[in-house]
């Protein structure tokens, strides 16, 4: 068995920050695995453990920078990783969902796995979107927003829970090959050893361009822009007391008392 694990990095923004034209200005942002992901590569390496003849192989689509990213699933017990990138994914003004959607479907006609694992969302942009665009465009069976999984490999099928809205869960069916959108919570993922980490340092990265997987240039064509880029207006006042605990405990009755709060 096979299982193909897409990670994404992810950016998060200092609290305080600049905005450079349409994007956070780069001195404020730092990359990590995106949550959902690191979920998605502790489930493909748990069935690893408990099974024989399994194999996790883990994709990112990203520069150069994103290698680490990817190593840190290798550190977690991925057994190889490829990374998509050349100078016309750089180019391109947005990767959206179809272009994700697109690359990543060459890499699953090439590795033929028996299921696919993505995280349920990005915790940058929370699109959502890309696993089940994946699906679509690969023809696999999929199941969105699971959080449990029991594997039956030889019968060719996962029985998966899905999180449905208002607290619902819903079993159900899928069979392989198929894509699985994970949701946090179905397992804990683990930390990456010291050992994992330098293993995984010394491990080749699979790098690849569209030239690679049989692509051109057309697959970034899209025709949906990025327009503006602004801070939202803050939609209350915070108030901080200085001071010592006496000092600032004052204070913060006497505003309660103005305000009604409370009395006397």
């Amino acid at each position: 068995m096979k299982i193909l694990v897409t990670v994404k990095e992810v950016a998060e923004a200092e609290d305080d920050f600049e905005i450079d034209g349409l994007d956070i200005d780069e001195r404020y942002l730092e990359y990590d695995l995106n949550e959902w992901d690191d979920y998605a590569v502790e489930e493909a390496v748990q069935i690893a453990e408990d099974g024989d003849d399994v194999e996790v192989v883990s994709v990112t689509v990203g520069p150069e920078r994103s290698e680490e990213t990817i190593r840190m699933a290798l550190a977690k017990g991925v057994d190889r990783a490829i990374r998509v990138w050349d100078d016309t994914l750089a180019g391109a003004e947005m990767l959206d969902v179809g272009a994700k959607a697109d690359v990543l479907a060459s890499v699953v006609e090439a590795e033929e796995p028996d299921l696919v694992f993505t995280g349920v969302q990005a915790n940058d942009d929370a699109f959502g979107a890309t696993g089940v665009a994946l699906a679509d465009t690969v023809g696999f069976e999929w199941a969105a927003v699971v959080n449990a999984l029991d594997l039956d490999a030889e019968g060719g099928v996962a029985h998966v829970h899905r999180e449905l809205e208002g607290g619902v869960e819903e079993l159900t069916d899928v069979q392989l090959p198929a894509v699985l959108t994970i949701q946090t919570g179905i397992n804990e993922p683990r930390y990456a050893s010291l050992r994992g980490i330098r293993q995984a340092q010394r491990k080749e990265l699979d790098v690849q361009g569209l030239d690679d997987l049989g692509l051109d240039a057309s697959v970034v064509e899209t025709p949906v822009r990025r327009t503006a880029m602004y801070e939202p207006e803050s939609e209350g006042d915070a108030t901080v007391y200085e001071g010592s605990a006496e000092e600032t405990a004052g204070q913060l009755a006497d505003l309660l008392r103005d305000k009604g709060v409370v009395e006397g």
